[in-house]
Parts: structure tokens; sequence; C-alpha cells
């Protein structure tokens, strides 16, 4: 895989052509972005998955003043839907895809809809429910839409300075996009991130004036949940696991559970990954089949021995009040 990376190089020159172009044409005007009544704020990155999006949206639904009407809106990757789709309570997974189906199953409150055109998405939004904030799901690289702010994510083990071009590494926008954040928030820290590391990385980061930078870790529950049974961390330690991932990046999962003293077999697929009926088989002959909330959603109701290990973002200092600030800001009218 890294040698064919490699090979890529020429590949990635043109992709960082392409992105440079079409970036400068939105800087310029030819291409325009669009600015909406509703206040929007965004959630993305630079790169491609696995720096804790879903768990950041969840965290600002979680932590929205109250009385605040939400909605999301999400390109809904995988989906066999297409256009634009609000959730409603005959709504599949297979319509509304692993993530946005996620948080429209644990805040019903919710308004979740997917549109791979933003705009419209907005739109329609803005005409059916009418929101007070609308939250953008990955969606730092359409500039169609000019938010009113940004939150970037970068992962600890690979921030996105350290990173290159697609198909050789895992930008698919430009280091120089960053500039557009509000908030850059370095995930999946260690739990015991020190102060030294923590001006290295600023220093690396190099955040202009108007922006701040946040740490966070990973905090994983104590317990499964599955079919309305409960196992403690410390119960699972002696069973016969086996752990199935779709996720980009299943390696602090991974480490975590290690660090817990479990044992278990590892199943990893690719991100997003739709489950055959061969896998079903097979997953069905194991004792317990253990895995993220966000696969969990694809699983559900196809296993009985299923259950999912939830997960949400901790932040170090006053990172969390530095992002309730943003959220919680009313729009500023012209």
């Amino acid at each position: 895989m890294q040698l064919l990376r490699k090979l890529g190089f020429p590949l990635s020159l043109i992709y960082a052509l392409v992105v440079y172009i079409r970036n400068y044409l939105y800087d310029l005007g030819i291409f325009t972005s669009k600015s909406f009544d509703t206040r929007t704020i965004c959630v993305g990155n630079l790169s491609v998955g696995g720096t804790g999006k879903t768990p950041m949206i969840e965290f600002l639904v979680a932590n929205a003043r109250a009385g605040t009407k939400l909605a999301i809106l999400s390109r809904g990757y995988g989906r066999k839907s297409k256009g634009y789709l609000l959730a409603g309570e005959q709504t599949t997974v297979d319509q509304l895809g692993d993530e946005p189906y996620q948080i429209c199953k644990k805040f019903p409150h919710v308004a979740v809809a997917v549109d791979a055109e933003r705009q419209h998405g907005i739109s329609e939004l803005e005409k059916t429910v009418e929101p007070d904030l609308i939250l953008l799901d990955d969606a730092f690289q359409h500039r169609k839409v000019r938010c009113d702010h940004y939150i970037l994510l970068t992962s600890y083990s690979n921030l996105y300075v350290d990173d290159w071009y697609l198909p050789t590494g895992n930008l698919r926008d430009s280091k120089k996009e960053a500039k557009r954040a509000h908030i850059v928030v370095v995930t999946k820290c260690p739990a015991e991130l020190d102060k030294k590391e923590e001006q290295y990385i600023l220093k690396k980061l190099n955040p202009k004036a108007h922006q701040k930078v946040v740490f966070s870790y990973l905090d994983y529950n104590t317990s499964v949940k599955g079919g309305g049974k409960t196992y403690s961390l410390e119960e699972l330690k002696g069973m016969e696991i086996t752990l199935v991932t779709g996720i980009a990046n299943p390696r602090p999962l991974v480490s975590f559970l290690e660090e817990q003293g479990i044992n278990f077999e590892h199943k990893a697929y690719s991100d997003h990954h739709f489950f055959t009926e061969k896998e079903i088989e097979m997953f069905r002959s194991k004792k317990m089949v253990l895995t993220t909330e966000k696969d969990y959603v694809r699983l559900e109701g196809r296993l009985d021995n299923l259950f999912y290990l939830g997960v949400k973002h901790k932040f170090f200092g006053g990172g969390e009040e530095v992002l309730l600030k943003v959220l919680n800001t009313p729009k500023v009218k012209d």
C-alpha cells in the first residue's frame, strides 16, 4: 500500500494543482460562495476521514443552548439515496448514511438532512425546518457555502501540516485553507498530553491571530451495549470477542482495548463499509461481536451477538469553553 502511494506521487502533484486553482478562483470571486440567513457552523478537516467529526457534531448538539432549534446537514457518504433527504421515522441507514443515521437515532429532536449540494440542502432546511442553527458535517472543502464559523479537526498522529496530497498522502485540500478556520481542534491526543508537547504542536500549526487551538482526546465508555444488554469493560476480560471496524482509523480503539487487557480478534474493513451477507454469516458464528457506534447502526438487527463501545471528545484546559462560546454566539445580522 505504501509503495502504491509513493508511485502515485506524480498524480498527487496534479491533484495539488487542481486544488490550488480551485481555491484561487474562489479567493478571486470568480467562483462564488453564498451566505445564508440561518447561522451555520462547519465541522470538517483537510484530510480524508479519521479525525472524529461525528463525535464533535454530537458534542455540539449535546451542548447547544436550551431552546435552540438545531439542524444537521451532511453529504451522507455511502448512502443509497440521491439528492436532498430529510430524515423521518421510516428513514433507513441505507438511505441516510451511517454517520447521519447515528446522530438521528441519538438525537431524535434534531432535524438531520443529507444533500451533496450544500447550498440546496441549506435552502431546503430553511424552508421546511426553519432552524436557528445548522451544523454542516464534513463541509470544510465545500466553498460554495460561506459559513459563520469553521471548526477544523486534525489528528494528533497525522497533523495536516505534516501531510501531503492524495493519493500519496491523505490531504484533500490545501494546508493553506486552514486559515479559514476559527477553531482548530487537535483530536485523538494521548490522555496525558503535556504542556511542552502542546507548545510544540502549536508552533507547528502556527495559528493566525483570529484562531484558537484546542486539544482533545477520545474518552471511551466504561461499558459496551447491545440488544438491551450491558457489559462493563472488566466483564469483557476473558470473553471471546471479535472486534469489527469499518472506520478510517481503528488504531485508537484497538490500542484502548489492549490497554484494558481485553483480548480480541480484529476484523478491519474500509470506512463506511456495507457488510455483505457472507460477512454477516461469519459474524453470527462468533461469541460476541464488538464494534463502533457508527458500525453498529449498519449491523443492528442483523446480529444477536452485537455490542458497541461509545466514545466522545474530552478537552484539555479551556478547550470546551472555546467551542461553547462559538456554538452559542448569536448570528450578527448585516
